[in-house]
């Protein structure tokens, strides 16, 4: 017979993945009793590089993380130069129009920052990180979320806490348990990611878009491209039953410039597919419960914000936890805060995102000329431009396009203020 295993913390958190594992380690640098439990067996191991906007490297800073990632595995990166399946350049976006010191994208090898993450964690909170745990069902007094029954190897484990935190990715079972209504969209399609060899140095991206065709290339540390190519979802057997040689070609007729790159892919062990998902959910808060991250709302990765956005929920409940511990005061109303203070970014980004797929993935001539005409704007226009840009760096709350602003990017009216950037301020930069 099981014998149940019972414990306390002030906060639980179920799932380490990029918000859970930011908010453990935001908490334990408080001192705040907190439990992350994980239902994969370790640390990630999965083939997945990583770009982390300024925002994210805002939080890596905070967390005193951000200088200790090692060189050998990160790149700096500043200019993306969008083109494009062929060659063609249609814009380039500077990542030095940004406030230093997060005037760069920085690409890791894959899972460089998480890894970092995960060891301070259980170096400042040894044992708070526990893996091999499955969530299993809410601990509940009326209406109030007080903990949760989990397993671990096999046995029971009941966790007594004042703020559960479900940061379990979108088909997250604590908001099921939960009840928060939500929708889930599966979109047609994913990508396949590679890391790869480049003979020579690479350091500035190029994002192709064609013909229902999605391809990024951006340098990584080693001489080493992450790429990703949008494939429709469900379609990696038939890819992979027509082989490399047609896979290789494909990519050559998107970039004739990286012959050399692709006879680097010579295994299909060398790729792996990410599926994509949006998500929105009626509210994030419950009595004594929050959501985070993919579990509230998982966003196109068109947005470059997925994992960014579910960092900056972590730390934005991590400074919410304090006052709600003095005050004891885990109400859906005192936790609401921190879903008062994010969600208007996250709904932008997911608007956006969605824009993106409409135009960036289409077969339609007609929205493919509409797309490379609002890119060749871009730029030329430096108004527009930097908008768009600190919007994906995660540095803005407000949507870049106002009505005037989409008819001036298609090129239906002039814009007297291109030369100028916008004199408003933007997040973490006031």
């Amino acid at each position: 017979m099981n014998t149940k295993t019972m414990e306390r913390a002030e906060v639980v958190i179920v799932g380490a993945g990029g918000g859970g594992a930011v908010l453990g380690l935001a908490l334990a640098q408080k001192g705040i009793g907190t439990l992350v439990l994980e239902q994969a067996a370790g640390p990630p191991s999965g083939l997945r590089g990583e770009i982390i906007q300024p925002n994210g490297q805002q939080v890596l800073d905070r967390l005193g993380l951000l200088g200790q990632l090692l060189p050998d595995a990160t790149k700096s990166v500043r200019l993306f130069h969008f083109c494009r399946a062929g060659g063609e350049r249609l814009c380039t976006v500077d990542y030095d129009m940004l406030p230093p010191p997060y005037n760069r994208a920085l690409v890791t090898l894959p899972n460089v920052a998480h890894h970092a993450i995960l060891r301070a964690l259980d170096s400042r909170a040894p044992g708070a990180l526990r893996y091999g745990v499955q969530f299993k069902r809410l601990l509940r007094e009326g209406r109030r979320v007080v903990g949760v029954e989990a397993e671990c190897e096999g046995k029971p484990l009941t966790i007594s806490a004042k703020l559960l935190v479900g940061a379990d990715g979108a088909f997250s079972k604590v908001r099921e348990a939960l009840g928060i209504p939500s929708r889930l969209h599966l979109y047609r399609e994913g990508y396949l990611i590679a890391i790869l060899d480049s003979p020579d140095e690479m350091d500035e991206a190029r994002y192709f878009v064609g013909r229902r065709t999605i391809f990024g290339l951006f340098p990584a540390a080693g001489r080493k491209v992450y790429l990703f190519y949008m494939i429709q979802a469900g379609s990696m057997p038939a890819m992979k039953a027509a082989g490399l040689d047609a896979l290789r070609a494909k990519w050559l007729t998107i970039d004739p410039g990286l012959e050399k790159t692709v006879q680097s892919l010579v295994d299909w062990d060398q790729t792996a597919y990410m599926p994509t998902a949006r998500v929105r959910t009626a509210r994030w808060v419950a009595d004594g419960a929050a959501l985070i991250g993919d579990a509230a709302h998982a966003m196109n990765p068109h947005a470059s914000q997925g994992r960014m956005q579910a960092m900056a929920d972590a730390m934005s409940l991590a400074d919410l936890i304090p006052s709600c511990l003095e005050r004891g005061d885990w109400s859906a109303e005192a936790v609401g805060a921190y879903e008062r203070s994010r969600r208007p970014q996250v709904e932008m980004l997911q608007h956006l995102a969605d824009e993106q797929v409409l135009f960036w993935n289409t077969g339609n001539p007609l929205l493919a000329l509409l797309r490379d005409r609002v890119f060749r704007t871009l730029d030329r226009n430096r108004r527009l431009r930097h908008r768009v840009l600190a919007t994906t760096a995660g540095l803005r709350k407000t949507t870049p396009f106002g009505l005037l602003d989409r008819l001036m990017a298609v090129g239906f009216l002039p814009d007297p203020h291109a030369d100028k950037l916008s004199t408003e301020s933007v997040m973490g930069h006031e």
